[in-house]
């Protein structure tokens, strides 16, 4: 909705020769009135567009000549003259159609001259003998022929010309592209050439009437022998498979179209055809001249695409309508589509891929124009159950999960084109007969639709499909819930586009089915309920991303439909809204209210925004919604109030209001997400103020006395400016104040981007454009400043968007206060630019660019400088001061860099430690990268820079790289403190480092602690630019070297001369002659950086180095692509073949790196290939795969496997790019098997570098892991799908697989014969079937199900697992009853002798993932199916012994157990209304039967050195809880059929029982205290209270005693706490005692659990006993001091969200209670808490800790004391509406005297140490990465605004009592030594040490704010307030220029 400008049309105005300019002066009359004179005007104007006005005078001009009657000689010329202008202006020329629009409108007496005109000029053109002025002429033929009548006359006068030219040109243009095989950049235009010359011929043969009976002409004609010639060079093109597949695709359509027009008779063409696709032609019965011309299509074999594209050209070229062709034509329909289908398998490449989608999808268009009048028996072929559609679905199932968006779409219109083929194919009095429901296709269709699973885009599709062809009522019958179930993936992105459009069909079908059969209105109940009532449902519970998808997609086009439903949606709502607000977890009614209103606003379905709060909603609402806890409805409140689908709607005076609230307390938002969607919404509202102050401007100026009858009739044009003014004014000043200190990175982004909108959209008006607001005006010293100190910021993010807004300011607003101020500025920059933090360049970076633009560097450095001066001369220009200003500053810099190069050569240590490399290289790169370096005017200045910059680069990789190539770089630096140690690693470096040359490396040296370098001789980096810039009093500087700081300064040099090489190359002009005027880089420049990416890359170990040598690189590849230069051109191929043969000879010299994944070696082979033109053939690719495929194979050479390793890790780099994108996946079969292969290898290296290929292709084929399940169905695919899109690893997969399954079930058995079992099994488990897999597939998943069930023999444990999930998959839902039943046969009975654990285990293994599989599964409720499973059942009671003690192996045991316990959920409904189908069976008789004599009863003989002993407990014990739960739920039942009790389990020694026996109790204990349950407690738990206190009293495991505690929490402690004394003999309060020992004492998760119990029975206590009170107060001091010592920052999460749900648990007690409990000092310490976690980072923390002050802001006390009492409200604006209920609750205790001091204690900072964080200024250590706290939402200085403005108004208004001197006295003198102390401090620090010392500075300043603010409230306190209370002394204190106003007016709250 921004402002947008209207691009101009740029024409490019047309000329003519001399010869005719001199004819039109000849011809042009005195009055220049005729035609001549009319053109010679046109010619002589230098502007297109004014020539394209008088182009349109031409044929009225000869409207008017026509009337004499007469053709003068003089019009003749004039038209001979425009066929030259035509035919001389370029293809896209606006001038072109222009003149053949005018000239279509000729009188038709003019019409035969402008004719031969048009023929004479083109005969001309057609006579060019010049390969490449071919196009123009070809382009010229094609312009005639579209639209332009005389052009096409002409050419059907010389169509025998016209057609000797294509044959000629297409002749020539293909011989010159073989010439420049190799050269891409000349092969690409002349294959355009060829492309178009083939389409301009087709267009020949389809516009030119001739044609038509062009076959009785004589074979001897040239019209017929041009035919003949380019019949046979388009069949030479289409057989070629070098050219592109455009030309190929374009040669199929001519060569069928030729055919059509020169074969006679057309009744045998058909034949003719399908005896071509068919490869049967009898070359003895067709025509000389077409065995001629199409002999290679007749006699030899040829290529899938030939055939792809003739199947192509002959369904588009011959007409298919009304069956016109006969029997021959639907004979050859159904020729084509088998064709088709053999095709389908055999195509891999994605573009071909491509072609035969859309080539299927025409089969289908041109079968359904055949079916409107055909035979019978095609219809019989083309009906729904037919061989032919079967084949077409299966391919639609098959590909509509492609990657490719294109193909999905062709799918599309497949599908729906079958149902249309199916509907033509029915008969008549069949179809009106029968209804939908007896077309057993469209219900078998439907139903298996419905049955797929929701994560299928196609499945979305194809529904939407049937709904347009069915209509919704037979969908809504089969699947009522279908609404619900579609929102309900709408969580997920990838699926959004897809649901919401079904939904839509669906609704608008559903609307208007219900309309035409209504009678009266009600059905829009019936509407409403199926489609509203889900969306309400969701937008007030559904998950944040669900609901945010569902209002972007579905709301907006639901209320398109039906706008009516808004009021009804609001009503709803509107009422829901009362009585729930929604919290962080849901965004409850109003969230939903605001949504649907928001909705409804920006597409215009609310008149005006009156609508909105005067008659739907309140401004409480509006408010609530602004600050709600969830950030959805705060998103959508603001975009309520900023979106409009009138861009000039005026912005009402509440409006603003509310946006300067919102503004307020929202800037601070953690999720990226939400501050970019405030910034986008600000944006637009700014853009309606800018839009809509354009029309309150023009009606100012109209000043009319009739205003329209709107919101503007309300005032006057100029009160509404004024109001704009000032609220754009006000928006920015709480902008620039949340630019305070401290500020956190979230705020300043937020206020930076906003005041990047308010620049970008109000900009300094030009000429007449008047703007309502301009930034510059409210920006001062103080505010420059401030944004200059957003350099600063550790986030480039703050950086770049302080640097681009102070580049849209006017160079007026850069306010320097003097050249001392420039000079410490750059020379702060110079001085960062050498810093070992690394942030501290990119700081340095922004500052000298921002010097260099706004042209205000030190004079000192023009001074020392000269020449650049001397350049510039008089000229100056904003360009050329620029390019002057960054010429100086990269000299400065390169002269700085080349001294500390040379000091690095000697010494690398003291590089790193004191003036590390790479910050200057990053400065030089910042400042060349905003510069425009293809247009330099100092181009003679920047050569010998250049020149300069190359070398110093050279220079600077030689000192670094040895670190880098090293063998281990990351450690290599001598840190030992002893000689021993020293020796020994002087022998390692020996060994790793043989190419060294640096004498840092050649010895160990030996560091001890006394030894310190000295750096006093090192000169200081910044250069000596005269007096001024002189370094005045150098300081002795020491430091200890890390290796850490060694590997940063190296690698990170390497990174940035990278990017310095990469830029030169990509930014400066190449020359290609000795002396060019313009080129800075020579081509052996280029080719030697070519060479140092070379080697860099091949050689560095260092990841972070090669990584950034690579971006480097792949500039440079990408310019030679480019490059003109053949030679530049080849160099990527010619480094390829290099590499290649370097990898391959396995050479032991060789420096390429074997280890850490071939290091740099993939992204060298990567950027070679990534840069390769997509649009081409991909050669370099298909080459380079094909060797690499090769390399990575197995190998019988035993010398090295170097190769392969080389090989294998170079593939997986290429899988994983994704610019290759769909190029790459014809080699993801071959890859796959490579990597399953190299698993078995016997060395290492190949087996990690398969596995990591491995991993990659999973993620390349199933695409990126998108849940937390690593089977999602996301990540999987139906096995039709996978091996249809990789056929050749069907039988590949299978044969590997049977091995495997033939090794597991050989008597040996052995472990390692095939390892790659797990990865076959990684992939099977990844594929499943779905219920479309049809029989028309070779493909069936079948065959692999008896080799998995094999596999689960296999002797190694994780194997089994393994195999049971793989084949989970394969077996279909319906199936799985009878697989079990398979399974559970095999298993041994109890009198077999002889059987194997390993194979029990693992049938038992398939048995329970196939069960859970089912229980899971929506089949579950299905009568059917229970029964199945009932049979299931039955199998398993006949091997129960398998789960008894028969059975010696506890792991078998444990597996049965659980399949007992899934059989006991499975069936647990009443089958017909009786008894449970395990009642029923006897089931529960055997359970409790194995339960009764297991170990749980009986005792346990074993110890844990039993394998498998954990696991059977656990799985007894479940089956144990079950039974009891079983026993409790039937009615009537004795307590003697318990087979045992829950006290038994929880006397159980072993943990493992007692654990899983307090979870299940637990989760009953939560469903009753939720209120989720049908009822409360069961009566078996009533009585359980003694024995959890017990059980809490004895238990020492930890895991165990928290479950006890958090089930003591979840009762109520009224039930259990009475009992403490009976049962553990402590009462109340010394068990209150007992829990708090332990919150103190123990780990975090019990000690938050026990801080909650007691807080809970504190608030127990509190609630019940009120005449105790008192004697509790000395143990609820313990427990104050227990919740603040939980909240601090530095604990867990965990302990955090137990104090803020221990306060909120306490708050109507202890923190707001009318009589105060406690003590005043240990209320406000639980206040001070809530405000700690109030600020904590932690969002949860954050959140729980609002809950607390929501329930303090409602109690009856307090509810008066804001206007947000019961509303859920943000973290943000509950700290300051906890401040406010504090103050108010002071006033009502009467304690505001005593509690004042405290509070001013506060403010001031008392007890944070500020003394201990002055006194580290001092002793700071020099990390490389500062350790400095880095706030990402806790700010100081917002508590302290918040604070200040609180204590302010409670002093003004309230009538206290005067404080006690001495407590005055006290904070007085505080805060006045605080403040001389600032003073001394502030003076100390440099004069730039906002840059220079950031975070000493930043914290300086925070304290100043707080003191001052403290002092002023003193004073008042005194009596004493003025305006200068207190200024501090020091000069340097940024309180004088930049003032933090604390008291500055704030929104009410």
């Amino acid at each position: 909705m921004g402002v947008k400008k209207k691009k101009e049309m740029q024409v490019t105005a047309l000329t003519i020769c001399h010869q005719d300019l001199e004819t039109l002066r000849s011809l042009a009359d005195v009055e220049g009135k005729n035609l001549a004179s009319l053109l010679l005007h046109c010619v002589q104007l230098t502007d297109g567009v004014s020539q394209i006005h008088c182009v349109k005078q031409i044929v009225p001009l000869l409207e008017k000549a026509d009337k004499n009657g007469a053709c003068d000689p003089s019009i003749r010329s004039c038209l001979d003259i425009l066929a030259g202008i035509y035919l001389s202006l370029s293809l896209k020329n606006p001038l072109k159609k222009v003149l053949a629009s005018s000239l279509n409108g000729l009188p038709e007496f003019f019409l035969t001259e402008a004719v031969q005109s048009f023929t004479s000029r083109l005969q001309e053109e057609l006579s060019t003998t010049d390969v490449y002025s071919y196009r123009k002429v070809i382009d010229n033929i094609s312009c005639c022929m579209e639209n332009f009548d005389v052009g096409r006359a002409g050419v059907s006068n010389l169509l025998k010309n016209v057609l000797h030219f294509m044959q000629k040109s297409l002749t020539e243009i293909s011989e010159e592209n073989r010439k420049f095989a190799g050269n891409h950049i000349v092969q690409t235009q002349l294959m355009n050439d060829l492309s178009v010359g083939t389409r301009v011929s087709v267009m020949l043969v389809q516009k030119i009437q001739d044609f038509q009976t062009l076959h009785v002409r004589i074979s001897s004609s040239p019209t017929w022998l041009s035919m003949c010639g380019l019949l046979s060079i388009f069949t030479k093109f289409l057989i070629d498979d070098h050219l592109l597949q455009t030309i190929q695709s374009t040669s199929g359509l001519a060569v069928i179209l030729f055919i059509k027009a020169m074969f006679h008779p057309p009744e045998e063409i058909p034949d003719l055809i399908s005896s071509l696709l068919l490869r049967s032609v009898d070359c003895t019965s067709i025509p000389d001249w077409f065995l001629n011309c199409c002999r290679s299509l007749c006699c030899a074999d040829v290529s899938q695409s030939t055939l792809l594209f003739l199947c192509q050209g002959t369904l588009t070229m011959l007409d298919w309508q009304n069956g016109r062709m006969g029997p021959s034509g639907e004979a050859l329909l159904l020729n084509i589509v088998h064709v088709l289908f053999t095709l389908s398998s055999q195509i891999k490449e994605s573009t071909l891929e491509l072609f035969f989608s859309r080539i299927l999808a025409s089969w289908t268009n041109s079968a359904i124009h055949v079916l409107e009048s055909s035979s019978p028996s095609l219809k019989d072929s083309l009906n729904g159950n037919s061989s032919i559609v079967g084949k077409l679905l299966e391919y639609v199932y098959t590909h509509w999960e492609h990657p490719l968006d294109a193909l999905r779409h062709q799918t599309k219109i497949i599908f729906r084109n079958v149902l249309q083929i199916h509907q033509l194919t029915k008969e008549k009095s069949d179809s009106e007969a029968s209804g939908l429901a007896a077309d057993r296709f469209i219900c078998e269709l439907t139903e298996s639709l419905l049955r797929l699973e929701w994560h299928v885009k196609g499945k979305y599709m194809c529904l939407g499909c049937l709904v347009d062809y069915t209509g919704i009522g037979h969908i809504l019958a089969l699947a009522k819930t279908i609404p619900s179930q579609i929102l309900e993936v709408m969580g997920d992105q990838s699926l959004v586009p897809y649901a919401s459009d079904l939904l839509e069909t669906m609704f608008r079908s559903h609307k208007s089915h219900l309309k035409s059969q209504a009678v009266d209105s009600t059905w829009i109940d019936e509407w409403h309920e199926t489609w509203v009532s889900p969306l309400l449902f969701i937008l007030c519970e559904g998950n944040l991303d669900q609901k945010s998808y569902v209002i972007d997609y579905y709301l907006p086009k639901l209320l398109n439909c039906s706008p009516e439903s808004l009021s009804y949606m609001v009503k709803i709502l509107q009422s829901s809204a009362d009585a729930k607000s929604g919290s962080y977890n849901s965004t409850g009614a109003l969230g939903a209210l605001m949504a649907c209103l928001r909705a409804a606003r920006a597409h215009g379905h609310l008149r005006s925004a009156t609508d909105v709060w005067r008659n739907l909603v309140s401004s409480a609402r509006i408010k609530q919604g602004l600050i709600h806890q969830h950030c959805q409805v705060r998103i959508d409140t603001l975009g309520l109030l900023c979106e409009s689908n009138r861009s000039t709607e005026i912005v009402s005076t509440e409006e603003m209001q509310w946006i300067q609230f919102f503004i307020a307390y929202n800037l601070n938002s953690q999720s990226p997400g939400v501050r970019q969607q405030i910034c986008s919404l600000l944006k637009k509202l700014f853009c309606r103020i800018q839009e809509s102050s354009q029309v309150l401007y023009k009606l100012e100026q109209s000043r009319s006395k009739h205003e329209p009858e709107n919101e503007l009739s309300k005032q006057h044009p100029s009160v509404s400016l004024q109001q704009y003014k000032n609220f754009m004014s006000s928006i920015c000043n709480s902008l620039f104040e949340a630019l305070f200190p401290g500020s956190s990175y979230p705020t300043r982004f937020s206020a930076l981007t906003i005041l990047g909108s308010v620049a970008e959209v109000f900009p300094v008006p030009e000429g007449q454009v008047q703007t309502v607001y301009q930034l510059s005006h409210d920006i001062d010293v103080g505010r420059f400043q401030t944004l200059m100190e957003c350099f600063t910021s550790t986030f480039e993010e703050v950086k770049i968007l302080a640097f681009d807004l102070l580049m849209k300011l006017p160079k007026t607003v850069v306010q320097f206060q003097d050249s001392e101020k420039l000079q410490g500025l750059f020379q702060a920059a110079l001085e960062l630019s050498t810093s070992t933090k690394p942030y501290d360049c990119v700081t340095a970076s922004y500052l000298l660019n921002f010097l260099i633009w706004k042209n205000a560097l030190p004079s000192s450095l023009s001074a020392y400088l000269q020449t650049q001066q001397a350049a510039c001369g008089d000229g100056d220009t904003s360009a050329i001061v620029v390019e002057r200003n960054t010429l100086m500053v990269i000299k400065c810099l390169l002269e700085n860099l080349e001294e500390e190069i040379s000091q690095a050569e000697n010494s690398l240590l003291q590089a790193a430690a004191s003036f590390p490399l790479y910050g200057r290289a990053h400065c030089i790169t910042g400042a060349l990268q905003r510069l425009s370096l293809n247009s330099l005017q100092l181009v003679s200045e920047w050569r010998p820079v250049v020149e300069k910059l190359l070398l110093v680069s050279y220079r600077l990789s030689a000192v670094v790289s040895p670190v880098i190539q090293s063998s281990s770089p990351e450690g290599l630096i001598p840190m030992d403190t002893d000689s021993e140690s020293a020796s020994r690693l002087q022998m390692i470096l020996s060994e790793i480092q043989p190419r060294d040359t640096n004498d840092y490396f050649n010895q160990a040296k030996i560091l001890k602690e006394r030894d310190r370098f000295d750096l006093e001789d090192l000169n200081a980096s910044v250069l000596d630019i005269g007096a001024s810039a002189e370094i005045k009093g150098k300081e002795r500087k020491t430091c200890d070297v890390t290796a850490q700081m060694v590997l940063v300064c190296c690698w990170r040099s390497m990174k940035e001369v990278a990017l310095l090489l990469g830029t030169l190359c990509q930014l400066l002009p190449m020359q290609s002659t000795p002396e060019p005027p313009s080129g800075l880089l020579t081509v052996e420049q280029v080719k030697e950086i070519g060479d140092y990416f070379k080697q860099h890359l091949l050689q560095s170990r260092h990841r972070g180095a090669f990584e950034l040598a690579y971006t480097g690189f792949v500039k440079l590849t990408e310019i030679l692509n480019r490059c003109p230069n053949v030679s530049l051109q080849k160099l990527p191929e010619h480094w390829l073949w290099n590499v290649l043969e370097e990898i391959k000879c396995s050479d032991p010299s060789s420096k390429l790196c074997a280890t850490r994944r071939s290091a740099g070696l993939p992204f060298y082979i990567q950027a070679l290939l990534a840069s390769e033109p997509k649009k081409g053939k991909m050669d370099l690719l298909k080459i380079t795969m094909k060797e690499l495929i090769s390399l990575a194979g197995p190998t019988d050479d035993s010398q090295s496997t170097v190769p392969q390793v080389h090989a294998l890790n170079i593939l997986r780099a290429l899988f994983r790019d994704t610019r290759l994108g769909e190029n790459i996946i014809p080699y993801v079969a071959d890859g796959a098997k490579a990597a399953i292969l190299g698993f078995t290898s016997p060395v290492w290296a190949v087996r990690n570098s398969s596995t990591l290929l491995f991993s990659t292709l999973i993620t390349r084929i199933f695409g990126v892991k998108r849940g937390k399940d690593e089977l999602s169905k996301k990540n999987r695919m139906t096995g039709s799908e996978f091996f249809s899109r990789f056929p050749e690893l069907y039988p590949f997969l299978l044969q590997q697989l049977e091995a495997v399954a033939n090794t597991v079930d050989s008597d040996a058995g052995e472990l390692n014969r095939h390892p790659s079992m797990f990865l076959l099994l990684l992939v099977l488990g990844r594929l499943y079937p779905s219920p479309m897999d049809g029989t028309y597939s070779t493909l069936s998943m079948a065959p692999f199900i008896p080799f998995i069930m094999r596999c689960g023999h296999s002797p190694v444990y994780r194997s089994r697992e393994m195999a049971a999930r793989a084949l989970v998959p394969f077996v279909m839902v319906d199936e799985i009853p009878n697989t079990i039943r398979t399974l559970l046969a095999k298993l041994p009975n109890s009198t077999d002798q002889c059987f194997r654990q390993n194979h029990i285990h693992g049938t038992l293994l398939q048995v329970f993932h196939l069960l859970q599989a089912s229980s899971d599964s929506k089949y579950r409720l299905n009568t059917y199916f229970q029964q199945e499973l009932a049979d299931v059942a039955v199998c398993t009671r006949a091997k129960l012994w398998l789960a008894e003690r028969q059975n010696p192996c506890l792991v078998t045991r444990a597996v049965y157990i659980d399949i007992l316990f899934l059989l006991t959920r499975c069936l647990d409904k009443p089958t017909k209304g009786n008894q449970p189908a395990l009642e029923h069976l006897g089931f529960w008789g055997d359970i409790r039967r194995i339960i009764s004599r297991s170990e749980l009863i009986t005792g346990f003989p074993y110890t844990f050195t039993v394998p498998g002993l954990p696991q059977y407990l656990q799985s007894l014990t479940k089956l144990a809880v079950a039974a009891v739960w079983a026993v409790e739920a039937q009615a009537g039942e004795q307590a003697r059929d318990i087979p045992i009790s829950f006290s038994q389990l929880l006397e159980s020694s072993f943990p493992e029982v007692r654990l899983l026996t307090l979870e299940a109790l637990l989760e009953r204990f939560s469903t009753a205290a939720s209120g989720l349950g049908e009822k409360g407690l069961p009566p078996l738990l009533w009585n359980m209270r003694g024995t959890f206190l017990m059980l809490a009293m004895k238990e020492n495991h930890p895991e165990c005693f928290c479950k006890i505690l958090k089930i003591l929490h979840r009762m109520d402690p009224s039930e259990w706490l009475p009992e403490t004394e009976h049962c553990i003999h402590l009462t109340p309060k010394e068990f209150l005692i007992w829990t708090m020992d332990i919150a103190s004492n123990e780990r975090s998760e019990i000690q938050s659990v026990a801080l909650r119990l007691a807080s809970k029975v504190i608030a127990h206590c509190m609630q019940t006993c009120e005449e105790t009170r008192d004697s509790m107060v000395p143990t609820l001091k313990q427990w104050v001091r227990l919740v603040a010592s939980s909240c601090g920052e530095h604990l867990p999460t965990e302990s955090r969200l137990a104090a803020a749900e221990a306060l909120t648990s306490t708050t109507p007690f202890l923190l707001t209670s009318p009589d105060p409990v406690l003590e005043l000092q240990d209320t406000l310490a639980l206040w001070r808490c809530v405000l700690t976690l109030l600020q904590s980072e932690e969002q949860a923390v954050r959140d729980a800790a609002t809950e607390t002050v929501a329930t303090a802001m409602s109690q009856e006390n307090t509810c008066q004391s804001t206007e947000f009492a019961f509303c859920q409200v943000d973290a943000s604006i509950a700290l300051t509406l906890a401040l406010a209920v504090l103050c108010d609750l002071l006033q009502q205790w009467d304690k505001l005297a005593p509690g004042l001091p405290v509070l001013l204690g506060w403010l001031l900072g008392e007890g944070e140490d500020f003394v201990v964080h002055v006194e580290s200024t001092h002793q700071v250590e020099d990390y490389l990465f500062e350790k400095a706290e880095i706030n990402f939402w806790a700010e100081t200085l917002t508590f302290v605004k918040y604070l200040y403005k609180h204590l302010s108004h409670l002093l003004s208004k309230s009538s206290w009592c005067p404080l006690s001197p001495e407590s005055l006295r006290h904070l007085h003198r505080t805060a006045s030594e605080q403040c001389h102390l600032l003073s001394q401090l502030f003076r100390e620090l440099p004069p730039t040490a906002e840059f220079l010392k950031t975070v000493e500075f930043t914290r300086l300043r925070i304290q100043e704010e707080r003191t001052l603010a403290c002092l002023r409230l003193l004073a008042f306190l005194e009596g004493k307030e003025r305006e200068d209370t207190l200024v501090i002394s020091a000069p340097d204190s940024v309180a004088e220029t930049n003032p933090f106003t604390l008291a500055r007016t704030e929104a009410a709250c």
